[in-house]
């Protein structure tokens, strides 16, 4: 693809703006680690939640989608679309809880919610588990994404990509030490705008080059008839629900992503309960309004506002380029084709933005482990503020470098993405009712871990099962979330129960629901229950379906069918209204506060 010194003058000046933002958060970042990690707890909902979208809208994901389409369709974004009901449990059962907790990362709560020795061990292990390999298998998915937008575009090989790459993360590693999480929220927000408007753009491009909405429509169809599919039949394309007979989506499958993958799995962003940047971003917030509200407006935007660009993207690049061998790549082919090329430049900002906003969120929260929750805990208790930025500094750059080996030995986006739902299956219910049932101890977590990386691993390797059979993917999940779920159980009973003067601590910190904490709730009466559990889960599920009432609703009203359209957002509309009304009655509707 050729680029004009005015492409140049674009995405210069994007990296100066990132640049001119590192440094004026400067002095912020470094007053204190609070500041560095959590801004001070006091980030307004608005810049948390877009923080939030930015940090999942990486480069990888519209090469990711792309993939998904070619292979099942629209449907085929059912690998991803499945954990909305995690996401919306997070808002309305843990988000205000966690705030109240006060810890600076998910991580360090094993310490308020434990006691003892194990709670250490499972502090540290899970500091330096998820802090480094965990950790830089997202970064190296995200760095592959952009190698193979960067070889493509500029028409280079994979180890001077990977170079550029670098040279990519060290500006980001540069502004995320210097700045602190200020910068990072700051500059995600920027470059949140960006991105967006130019996958519209080039959506927009896409579906025109393809000749209108139209005659993309038409030309799918005759896709569809080309493999013996009637129109609107089981298997379309076009199709929002897949075909549960059909080899890439077996009706076990699909069952387990609906049914299960969302509230057993820890994956990266849509950890059962919130973790991980999700988690960070939560504690940063002003107070339990503005955690709740962040984390609402992240669900919305995620799964209703971002994905129909990327879609039609894809969808124009299975008509325009049907026989390629690496289906991620047909996204990147519309840009060098089709994008007009006065706005070539702006479109490399826009991915660059996309890659710099996931990097800089990963390698701040990585961090955050490794310095907060193993070196300050383990290594150097009594360190000052000024060594505890040092470190953070340090600990970012050798995430950055560990990340760069990663990304040379990784080959597949969607498998990097398969393997983490199946290492960490059978681990998400723990950390759900961690929160709601007295009786779970640090053995539970720790039990569960270890059980379900020894089980995922086993049925790969010993039984030889598959990850990228969808059938067999199914298999190594039911399996692994069955024996995983009996033994931290097994474990939970067989086991001592934490201290009491530990819970009641914990009870009178967080106040979480009655349900669950009956002993300990008797024992510390003064402590108002909460009695919210039922609105709760009336919102949890209003909020589900306000999301796939958008995401549906905006799809039929782009593929043409109106009235199937109308009626989804119709549907969104009154499960927003209901959540607004609820808000309402706790006095947290108001977003002018």
């Amino acid at each position: 693809m050729q680029l004009t010194p005015l492409d140049w003058i674009f995405v210069a000046l994007y990296f100066l703006l990132n640049l001119g933002i590192g440094f004026y958060y400067k002095n912020r970042a470094g007053k204190s680690v609070d500041e560095f990690f959590l801004s001070g707890r006091n980030v307004p909902w608005w810049l948390a939640g877009t923080s939030m979208v930015a940090t999942t809208f990486a480069a990888d994901t519209p090469l990711a989608v792309t993939g998904l389409v070619f292979k099942g369709g629209i449907a085929g974004n059912w690998l991803w679309w499945n954990m909305v009901a995690s996401g919306m449990m997070t808002v309305f059962l843990y988000a205000r809880l966690w705030r109240r907790s006060g810890v600076m990362t998910d991580i360090e709560f094993s310490e308020i919610r434990y006691s003892g020795k194990p709670a250490a061990f499972l502090r540290g292990f899970r500091a330096l588990y998820l802090g480094i390999p965990i950790n830089c298998i997202v970064l190296g998915w995200v760095n592959l994404a952009m190698v193979k937008i960067l070889s493509m575009v500029l028409g280079v090989d994979k180890i001077t990509a990977l170079g550029l790459v670098l040279c990519l993360i060290a500006i980001t590693a540069f502004i995320s030490t210097m700045s602190g999480l200020w910068g990072v929220l700051v500059t995600d927000a920027v470059q949140f705008f960006i991105k967006m408007t130019m996958v519209i753009v080039l959506a927009f491009s896409a579906v025109k080059a393809v000749g209108g909405m139209d005659q993309l429509i038409l030309k799918l169809r005759a896709i569809d008839a080309s493999r013996g599919i009637a129109e609107g039949g089981a298997g379309s394309v076009l199709n929002f629900v897949p075909d549960l007979d059909s080899v890439w989506m077996p009706m076990i499958t699909f069952f387990v992503y609906v049914g299960m993958t969302w509230w057993s799995t820890w994956y990266p962003g849509a950890e059962p309960g919130g973790g991980g940047f999700v988690a960070q971003r939560m504690f940063s917030a002003k107070d339990e309004r503005h955690s709740l509200l962040a984390t609402l407006w992240f669900q919305v935007a995620h799964y209703s506002l971002r994905p129909w660009p990327w879609i039609l993207t894809a969808l124009a690049a299975m008509v325009l380029y049907p026989n390629l061998s690496d289906p991620e790549t047909g996204y990147v082919r519309v840009m060098i084709d089709h994008l007009p090329p006065y706005l070539r430049g702006l479109m490399l900002a826009g991915f660059a933005a996309a890659y710099m906003s996931t990097i800089a969120t990963q390698l701040n929260w990585g961090a955050s482990y490794l310095v907060n929750d193993f070196y300050r805990r383990f290594l150097r208790p009594s360190a000052g503020e000024a060594e505890l930025i040092r470190a953070s500094q340090v600990a970012t750059i050798l995430l950055m470098a560990i990340s760069a080996v990663v990304t040379f030995y990784m080959d597949s986006i969607t498998g990097a993405w398969k393997m983490l739902i199946i290492t960490g299956a059978g681990t998400g219910l723990v950390l759900l009712l961690r929160w709601y049932w007295w009786r779970i101890n640090a053995w539970s977590e720790v039990s569960a871990m270890a059980s379900a990386f020894v089980v995922s691993v086993t049925l790969q390797t010993a039984f030889h099962l598959d990850s990228d059979n969808p059938r067999e993917f199914a298999y190594i999940m039911i399996i692994t979330v069955g024996i995983t779920t009996a033994v931290w159980l097994a474990v939970t009973l067989m086991t001592k129960p934490e201290p009491m003067e530990v819970l009641e601590a914990f009870y009178r910190k967080t106040h979480p629901s009655r349900q669950g904490w009956g002993p300990v709730a008797e024992r510390v009466k003064e402590v108002v229950p909460d009695t919210d559990g039922w609105a709760n889960i009336g919102c949890w599920l209003a909020g589900c379906t306000l999301i796939y009432g958008m995401l549906f609703g905006s799809g039929k009203l782009l593929l043409g069918a109106t009235m199937a359209g109308l009626g989804y957002l119709a549907v969104a509309l009154l499960s927003g209204w209901w959540i607004y009304r609820d808000l309402n009655r706790r006095g947290w509707a108001s977003i002018a506060k």
